[in-house]
């Protein structure tokens, strides 16, 4: 899992500038990256092609990334794509609740271009 170059990671979030900075990251390291900016939008992607994992932001309007969540491991297809928060909610107990809820993973916001490949690595190595 640690070879970035055969990753297909799908990014869900409402802010164009947050997608911006996983895909330089991603792109920099040969990643084929797809972005949503709503949960609806990353289910038809899904519906396309199946990610190697998913990064998704919890708070968006409409689809909040934990019902996103929800319906992903509703699916049979999808249940075991890896999901990994990420979100500005850097508290300690909002850690341990993303993990409880059914994220493998969590990487707050803002992203570090410096750690996050080795960050998404680190949580990946534990989840595959």
């Amino acid at each position: 899992m640690a070879e970035i170059s055969n990753w297909d990671v799908i990014i869900v979030d409402d802010e164009q500038d947050n997608i911006g900075v996983v895909e330089l990251v991603l792109n920099f390291n040969n990643a084929t990256v797809r972005s949503a900016s709503s949960g609806p939008a990353c289910l038809q992607l899904l519906e396309e092609a199946v990610p190697t994992f998913l990064l998704v932001d919890i708070q968006m309007p409409g689809m909040s990334g934990y019902q996103l969540l929800d319906r992903i491991r509703e699916n049979p297809q999808w249940r075991e794509i890896p999901v990994i928060a990420l979100t500005a909610h850097a508290r300690p107990e909002d850690q341990e609740q993303i993990l409880a809820a059914g994220f493998d993973g969590y990487i707050s916001k803002p992203v570090s271009v410096m750690t996050l490949a080795d960050e998404l690595i680190s949580i990946l190595a534990g989840v595959v």
